[in-house]
């Protein structure tokens, strides 16, 4: 449908609109209109598209948890969670960046997010870091690339757009598990990197935690860490749905924010509800005009199109996975995660199918390639808030970019090509 110039005006037509500064929302909708005008396509039916994209049960758990979140990270927790990894990697040369990683892994597994995540605790441990000595642009790469380890770590929103992109066809609980080992990971490859760094670089180590001060911190931080045994526990369980998993965590959140920490206050709601509509508003807007973008890249064949000339190009699965990675590291440095998932997965899903790749492992690829991004100029989303916080250039933080980068990049092709990382915790489960 279509013929040649459909495809053309509706992949080019978007990326056109992108480089003019059209937002990534409006560019996908507006394509996705234009190009069903030019086939035939009656315009009710592309917006009726666009509703039926975002009128899914499934995606009530990405407001839960971005409100879920958001309540954690301005109700105390980033600051006890911070206290609680000093207590296991603080004392060891470079520890305060380690000490930051952990953290991460601790806060990631609660917002899901790696800007709430740098947010949250590049607010606290950044200027710490500098004040100990720490280079400015070593303090920042370590709180943004350690921050991508809440992409994957469960609960992650971002999961739950991919499994919304594959047509519903993935399990949420089984991607949950699937992104705890290579979310750790992360932070254990980012932790030896700090130490070695730490080490030719001269960086202070701090001092051990007296026991008593010790079980006093981990007392505190109990309930913080409680939210992810619960929303996990509770969805490889059975207990309840992650949609149900994320209500309820909402409602814990609450509670332990406004009742146990009280750091929270009634006054500060409403700022706080004013930034999770926005940033909800955003992601279903983004959700609707994928949905209506899919439609047509079906009609037309698209991803049938892609798969025939990826296959053409080889039939060797490594190779072709190792061009899927690579053009998806270039796409993630010019686009946020969430439209790339939208976009990338209903065009590269049947691709990796035909190579008998698990779709929950290229969900893994997928999120851990696009947050590679996320912390990549030139739009790197994460980069930008860590520099921001950071008080530091983004040309000076890239340059001193590229071992964190590469730390990253051997992990994703551990994930890539050893399948048993992030698919053996889900099998050994019952998935």
């Amino acid at each position: 449908m279509g013929g040649t110039f459909g495809p053309i005006l509706l992949i080019g037509g978007l990326f056109l609109l992108i480089t003019i500064n059209v937002p990534v929302a409006y560019a996908l909708g507006i394509s996705a209109l234009v190009t069903g005008l030019y086939v035939g396509i009656p315009l009710e039916a592309v917006l009726l598209k666009v509703s039926d994209g975002v009128d899914n049960f499934a995606l009530l758990a990405i407001p839960f948890f971005v409100l879920a979140g958001a309540l954690m990270a301005e109700g105390g927790i980033a600051v006890r969670l911070v206290n609680f990894a000093n207590i296991f990697v603080g004392f060891i040369r470079g520890g305060l960046a380690m000490v930051n990683i952990l953290a991460s892994m601790f806060f990631g597994g609660i917002s899901g997010s790696s800007v709430a995540d740098t947010s949250s605790i590049g607010s606290i441990l950044i200027p710490m870091m500098k004040r100990q000595g720490y280079d400015d642009a070593f303090s920042v790469n370590v709180t943004i690339t350690s921050s991508t380890q809440g992409i994957i770590i469960p609960p992650s929103h971002n999961a739950i757009i991919y499994a919304y992109a594959a047509g519903g066809s993935v399990s949420i609980a089984q991607l949950f598990m699937a992104g705890v080992v290579p979310g750790i990971m992360i932070g254990v490859a980012l932790m030896i990197l700090c130490f070695i760094l730490a080490v030719r670089r001269g960086y202070p180590k701090g001092e051990m935690v007296p026991l008593r001060e010790a079980v006093k911190i981990s007392a505190e931080s109990v309930l913080g860490l409680l939210t992810v045994v619960i929303i996990v526990g509770g969805v490889i369980g059975g207990i309840f749905t992650a949609t149900e998993s994320a209500a309820i965590a909402v409602v814990y959140a609450f509670l332990v924010t406004m009742l146990a920490y009280r750091e929270l206050k009634v006054r500060d709601l409403p700022r706080m509800m004013d930034g999770v509509v926005k940033t909800v508003a955003m992601v279903m807007l983004l959700i609707g005009f994928a949905s209506a973008f899919a439609y047509m890249m079906t009609l037309m064949q698209i991803p049938a199109h892609v798969t025939s000339f990826f296959l053409t190009l080889s039939d060797d699965r490594i190779v072709i996975l190792l061009l899927i990675n690579l053009m998806l590291l270039v796409l993630g440095m010019f686009m946020d995660m969430a439209p790339l998932i939208l976009i990338c997965t209903p065009i590269l899903l049947p691709v990796v199918k035909a190579l008998g790749v698990d779709p929950v492992h290229f969900g893994i690829i997928i999120m851990l390639n696009l947050g590679i991004g996320l912390v990549t100029p030139p739009v790197g989303t994460t980069l930008f808030v860590g520099c921001a916080i950071g008080k530091v250039r983004v040309d000076e933080v890239a340059r001193h970019l590229w071992p964190f980068w590469l730390t990253m990049f051997i992990v994703l092709m551990l994930v890539t090509y050893v399948e048993p990382v992030s698919m053996a915790l889900p099998r050994l489960i019952g998935f």
